[in-house]
């Protein structure tokens, strides 16, 4: 390992994160009673210019008087886009008259570390004076070609960010990208166009201890294309995924939970490798196949999500 290390952000269930908008309070029910990890109350993209101050004013409602925390539920707020005079408001009045019920703002369309300072100041100063001893986190969307080619500045520029969030559908616009359909694949291109994004993504997360997430999957009378989204990004790193409709929710559960085989596998490992070192030995076989030290981080990995899972659901 490098002497050089960044301390991970604070662990979070974030396997199924799904997206309300704040102009459909007749949602937020719905939200409280699903089995998501996360919701998202969105003034954003899902919110129209005429709704924004109403839908403002639904999603503080909302914080104050349900208890998602109760419920199990990890609430984090879509706050507008700071090319936009919706931002200072969303972030004033939240963390004003709510800000002890919130657990994360979400920044969309970041684009350089500045724009994470600008709200991670707001927020502090919000925190002093009104004495709240939640701290808030942060979580950036990664939608843009300029947010891509600065994720590693992103990353590093706050110490309450959490998370980055892939937006696929903004990041394909940014990048005239020809698509098929929000997070899915075109049958003209031999792979997963989206692959290069992600893993960079996953790399960048994980150097600066932070959860990779990956963005929305358009079709939601796709199940299998879904599903099919999820595993390649759990394949790689990823730790969740959204849901854009609550029948989302359960695929991206199961994807994105270790298989009770593999938790049984990474005890086993974990206890060979423990004997192994007991004879003095740096290496073991099971199965047929030889572990070692970077097998028992990866069964640790497992262990520590299936863990928090676990913990989750007491």
């Amino acid at each position: 390992m490098s002497h050089t290390s960044y301390e991970n952000a604070r662990a979070r269930v974030q396997r199924s994160e799904l997206a309300v908008p704040g102009s459909s309070p007749k949602m937020f029910e719905k939200a409280l009673n699903s089995t998501a990890d996360f919701i998202f109350l969105d003034l954003e993209d899902a919110v129209s210019p005429n709704d924004k101050v109403t839908a403002r004013e639904n999603v503080i409602k909302a914080l104050k008087e349900m208890d998602w925390r109760g419920n199990g539920k990890t609430i984090s707020v879509r706050i507008n886009g700071l090319d936009t005079h919706y931002m200072y408001r969303d972030v004033v009045e939240i963390m004003c008259q709510a800000g002890e019920f919130v657990d994360t703002l979400l920044i969309p369309k970041v684009g350089v570390q500045g724009d994470v300072y600008m709200v991670d100041c707001m927020v502090n100063q919000i925190e002093q004076e009104r004495g709240l001893k939640n701290k808030v986190g942060l979580e950036c969307l990664i939608e843009t070609a300029l947010g891509m080619v600065n994720i590693e500045e992103i990353a590093q520029s706050s110490k309450r960010l959490e998370a980055l969030h892939f937006g696929v559908a903004d990041y394909a616009a940014s990048l005239r990208a020809r698509t098929v359909v929000i997070g899915g694949l075109n049958p003209d291109y031999p792979g997963d166009q989206w692959h290069h994004g992600l893993a960079k993504l996953v790399a960048t997360c994980r150097a600066y201890g932070l959860r990779p997430i990956d963005g929305p999957f358009g079709d939601f009378n796709d199940p299998d294309g879904y599903i099919n989204a999820a595993k390649r990004g759990a394949a790689i790193g990823i730790e969740g995924k959204w849901a854009i409709h609550p029948s989302q929710i359960e695929h991206a559960n199961n994807v994105f939970s270790p298989p009770e085989k593999e938790v049984e596998k990474a005890h086993r490992i974990i206890e060979e490798l423990a004997k192994a070192a007991a004879e003095g030995k740096g290496a073991a076989q099971l199965d047929g196949r030889m572990i070692d030290a970077a097998s028992e981080k990866m069964a640790e990995n497992i262990i520590n999500i299936n863990n928090l899972i676990q913990s989750k659901k007491k």
